[in-house]
């Protein structure tokens, strides 16, 4: 889960570098796929924490 996370922040940056260097083609994609990445990751998060907890009571 933790790889995935990782991903989002590499597309993050992707997309910073690319907008400093005026690239806003790849801007726009990059910020795209980091978005729907920290958002299934975020999804995924909470959902490990629900059923998490269940076993350990």
């Amino acid at each position: 889960m933790l790889a995935m996370l990782g991903w989002a922040m590499l597309f993050l940056i992707i997309a910073l570098v690319a907008g400093v260097f005026g690239f806003f083609g790849i801007v726009s994609t990059a910020v795209g796929i980091a978005k729907i990445l920290f958002f299934v990751f975020l999804i995924m998060f909470v959902v490990s924490l629900i059923f998490g907890r269940r076993r350990g009571i």
